[in-house]
């Protein structure tokens, strides 16, 4: 499994307003049954390496399909393959460190 942090801005749309963007691509990862989560600056998804590139290609569309002529996609993978990974997984790890302090 593989975690994948995904940033989809669309350019140029005459609005600072992104929302309603957000709001599409968490459509199309609840229809596709991605498991996710929704942060400030982005969206982090967990799944395998393969599904991941085929979700960020869908992803970079939805702005396009919205009517956006230019959109800037980013995004980080990080693949782990000596154990399984999870959402939360490392928050979880950093706060059980703290604890111990």
């Amino acid at each position: 499994m593989a975690l994948m942090e995904i940033s989809v801005v669309p350019l140029g749309t005459g609005s600072t307003s992104l929302s309603h963007y957000v709001a599409k691509v968490c459509d199309v990862l609840i229809e596709l049954g991605v498991d996710y989560k929704l942060t400030d600056m982005g969206t982090i998804i967990c799944c395998d390496v393969d599904k991941a590139f085929e979700v960020a290609r869908k992803l970079h569309e939805v702005p396009f399909n919205q009517g956006a002529k230019r959109v800037v996609t980013t995004i980080k993978i990080d693949d782990r393959r000596d154990k399984e990974v999870k959402l939360d997984q490392k928050i979880k790890s950093v706060e059980e460190k703290l604890e111990k302090k």
